[in-house]
């Protein structure tokens, strides 16, 4: 088992009576307050100078359904999980004026304990406290971390919390190492000793806690699971222009012509890697064009396109550039189009004229990108800027270059501190995501690969990005989306074992396939069960099969 001496370098944001009250065996502290269990007793303790417990109760042993994203999770058959008896704690961590920032805990009883730490991330624009992410780590025995990221919220894409300057702080990388901090003094003092190993999960806004984790602080964790990462806010502009070009007056889809769009993609490209499957394996390759579906008399229907939207739709494939050659619009995948709905607004209402002109944009709060209408003073210094009009010549630099920006984005490549006290990163993306774009995660990659590489020994045995073909954001689509991140990255920890032979899998099929290190994608063999992960092999082109 790997050991670091890091584990043992007290915490500066932490208190010498803290330090000191962690060092007590959880014994004791129930001796303190007769009649009371330990877990109670918690409640009535300091963790920290800037953390105060509002609660401590123990739950008993259940079961529970599994968590609606499980992409990366591996879960038992019938989605049910059998929960340990544990301890959730609630705090508040005030670490400045203006910061307020929620923790949850949950810590199983000690017999039920790994021995381990896992810390977990939240989605959009919130943290997440729920028991639905905290169940798969601690059912497999976890003593799990979450956070609100600083404030509550009424959804993931409520942003009106930015009007507070602390917030954004909390947000961008505070609440996250806090939550981990006290996490750790927490976890000590309740079973008498430090956890052997810190691991943080998340997907989405919790890919980017994750990444923000490796790059500013190295060592809170020993293994990061990086999902999906929305770690730049090249994910809102890509949201916000796709929504533009779905502006236009006629561009909308209807179901009907979505679903049609779909499969004439898969008509021009699923078969090209080997197999008819529904799945594009690598839709870089797809040259697929929508002008093929173009109506005849002009007239959309629900079996072919306009002009107006197949315009429409070349952009989203294609991509958008500032004329200095800079992304401001990832391409999106061919062959995921079943599943642009749960980000952008391209479908019309089935009651409404295709040729309707599209509804108006307002001020532009409505063409939000994924809920930058609360972030326009942060982001451009007004309020009221109109992001229907969003330019990216014009306009994407102050964007990028943004106070907020320079605090939220996760995009440094220079992970070298990380590795060399010994973490490791899996990194995964799937490849039919409509939100944030798999590209910008292999970019980031490539430039850790780049920037990092020459730095740290062996590269390849503390960094792998997986991704993975026909799965959209997080989880769901028709792809495997199922596999066991959290047991991969306590092997490659623990045992130096590396992540090379994983198997996804798809709820509710018996579809399976590998799970392949980039740029290695899972080609169909040419013989087998095409719904078998045995039949596949991790190529960088079917032809190399």
């Amino acid at each position: 088992m790997i050991r670091r001496n890091s584990r043992h370098i007290a915490i500066a944001s932490l208190s010498a009576a803290a330090l000191a009250w962690g060092s007590m065996p959880v014994a004791a502290l129930a001796q303190e307050a007769p009649g009371t269990s330990a877990c109670a007793a918690l409640a009535t303790k300091s963790i920290a100078a800037h953390a105060k417990i509002t609660s401590a109760h123990e739950v008993a042993r259940s079961a529970t359904p599994e968590s609606p994203f499980a992409g990366g999770t591996a879960l038992p058959s019938g989605d049910r999980l059998e929960l340990p008896a544990y301890c959730e704690v609630s705090a508040v961590i005030t670490p400045v004026a203006g910061s307020r920032i929620g923790v949850v805990y949950r810590l199983p009883e000690p017999r039920h304990w790994n021995g381990k730490l896992l810390g977990l991330g939240g989605g959009g624009w919130a943290g997440n406290v729920t028991m639905r992410t905290a169940a798969p780590g601690l059912a497999a025995g976890y003593a799990t971390a979450q956070t609100d990221a600083g404030h509550a919220a009424s959804t993931v894409w409520d942003t009106s919390w930015a009007k507070n300057p602390q917030s954004i702080v909390d947000f961008s990388y505070r609440a996250v190492h806090l939550m981990t901090s006290v996490s750790k003094a927490l976890v000590t003092r309740y079973y008498g000793h430090e956890q052997s190993e810190a691991y943080f999960q998340g997907c989405s806004t919790g890919g980017r806690q994750a990444l923000m984790e490796a790059q500013r602080f190295p060592g809170d964790y020993d293994g990061i699971i990086a999902g999906a990462p929305v770690y730049t806010l090249l994910t809102q502009t890509t949201g916000l222009l796709r929504n533009q070009a779905f502006s236009v007056p006629g561009a909308r889809l209807t179901a009907p012509q979505l679903e049609r769009l779909n499969r004439a993609a898969l008509a021009a490209c699923d078969a090209a890697d080997g197999v008819d499957d529904g799945i594009v394996t690598d839709p870089r390759s797809c040259g697929f064009d929508p002008g093929v579906l173009r109506c005849p008399r002009g007239d959309p229907s629900g079996d072919c396109l306009s002009a107006s939207q197949i315009a429409a739709v070349r952009q989203l494939y294609d991509g958008v550039k500032t004329s200095d050659g800079r992304i401001a619009s990832y391409p999106i995948s061919r062959g995921s189009e079943a599943g642009w709905s749960r980000f952008l607004s391209v479908e019309r209402p089935a009651a409404s004229s295709v040729s309707a002109p599209a509804p108006a944009r307002g001020n532009g709060a409505d063409a939000s990108g994924g809920g930058m209408g609360g972030l326009r003073q942060a982001l451009f210094g007004d309020p009221n800027f109109n992001l229907a009009t969003f330019d990216p010549d014009k306009d994407l630099r102050t964007v990028r270059t943004s106070a907020f920006a320079k605090m939220y984005e996760a995009g440094d490549p220079d992970i070298a501190p990380f590795l060399k006290r010994g973490g490791k990163l899996f990194l995964w993306h799937g490849f039919y995501d409509p939100g944030p774009s798999p590209l910008g995660t292999i970019g980031y990659y490539e430039r850790v690969r780049s920037v990092t590489g020459p730095k740290v020994k062996a590269l390849d045995s503390s960094v792998r990005l997986f991704i993975v073909p026909g799965v959209y954001h997080c989880g769901g689509g028709p792809g495997a989306d199922r596999f066991d991140s959290l047991g991969a990255i306590d092997r490659w920890v623990t045992h130096a074992q590396l992540p090379e032979s994983l198997v996804a899998r798809r709820r509710n099929s018996k579809l399976s396939r590998p799970l392949c290190p980039y740029p290695e994608l899972p080609y169909y063999s040419g013989h087998g069960d095409p719904d078998a992960a045995g039949s596949f092999a991790c190529r960088t082109s079917p032809a190399a099969r």
